[in-house]
């Protein structure tokens, strides 16, 4: 069964950190890209990065570029693809999301045009003072 789990979000304020998590089950991550969006209340869902599992290639978007750092995890399960967010703003604040595609069914140029197919069931993320 496919499974998408997120972890790692909180409160924090202004300037911090936090390191989201999504751990990946039921598919061969090597095979597949990893992608976290968010959607703040009133919003619509918007896309912040991707992690190509096939190539090791990245994107972001670019209000998140220089701050966010997307990875995947390097011990033997290599299952977990991690956001680390830096220098948090209150416009961060969302619920974020992390979802999978076929990694040959993306093109990274512009992977937010393109379906991500599973879904994870998201993890709150506010930054307030």
């Amino acid at each position: 069964q496919v499974q998408l789990v997120e972890s790692g979000g909180g409160l924090v304020q202004p300037g911090g950190s936090l390191r989201l998590s999504c751990t990946a089950s039921g598919f061969d991550l090597n095979y597949y890209a990893i992608g976290w969006f968010r959607q703040a209340p009133g919003k619509e869902r918007e896309g912040v990065s991707v992690y190509n599992g096939r190539s090791g290639r990245t994107y972001y978007v670019d209000s998140v570029k220089g701050r966010f750092t997307i990875s995947r995890d390097d011990t033997e399960n290599k299952q977990t693809v991690y956001l680390q967010m830096n220098n948090l703003k209150p416009e961060d604040t969302a619920v974020y999301y992390c979802a999978s595609i076929l990694a040959n069914r993306l093109g990274m140029s512009t992977p937010f045009l393109y379906e991500f197919e599973e879904w994870g069931q998201g993890t709150q993320v506010t930054v307030s003072s």
